[in-house]
């Protein structure tokens, strides 16, 4: 007998929809936190860090497109912008509030309107479109110039060309095991 009204429905959510939650939840974070820590050296140009880590958040938000739907993709946006608050500075915390509000709310779109045709192509464009418009709002609030675009803008982009690959080599041994 369960202690709650019949008429009450709770939502299910998809096991692969809480797995892609969590993985954006701490790969978002994660990017804010490195943002504030470290800079690497990457083919002479200095790259923020967290700027590898956040090529995964626009694949994982796609995932949770697939998993949740638009609504799952704008409760996680709010989450991981909480979570940022807590984990980076505030400084870091307000560019990439900023720079989600903008670049998530462009790349979700694109991804909405170029899904239906070949999930790879909504994928690879919307990334690019999600990481240019991130980076351009964020450098400069978060760093004050613009010095280190060029370093975070491949730093975002072979971390996203990284995780492509997996997930073209992925989903290519399963159709061939199909």
């Amino acid at each position: 007998m369960s202690v709650f009204p019949a008429q009450w429905h709770w939502p299910t959510v998809p096991v692969m929809g809480v797995l892609a939650a969590g993985f954006y939840l701490t790969a978002l974070a994660g990017a804010n936190w490195a943002s504030a820590h470290d800079l690497l050296t990457l083919g002479g140009l200095a790259v923020p860090a967290g700027a590898c880590i956040a090529g995964m958040v626009f694949i994982a938000r796609d995932a949770l497109h697939e998993t949740l739907g638009s609504r799952g993709v704008l409760v996680a946006i709010g989450g991981g912008t909480a979570l940022s608050a807590i984990v980076a500075s505030p400084r870091i915390a307000v560019a990439s509030a900023a720079a989600f509000a903008v670049s998530e709310l462009a790349d979700s779109w694109l991804y909405r309107r170029w899904r239906s045709r070949r999930r790879a192509v909504a994928i690879a464009g919307s990334n690019l479109a999600g990481l240019l418009v991130d980076s351009a709002v964020f450098v400069p609030f978060a760093f004050g110039s613009w010095a280190l675009l060029p370093g975070q803008l491949a730093g975002k982009a072979a971390a996203t060309a990284v995780v492509c690959v997996v997930l073209a080599l992925w989903s290519w041994r399963r159709e061939v095991a199909s």
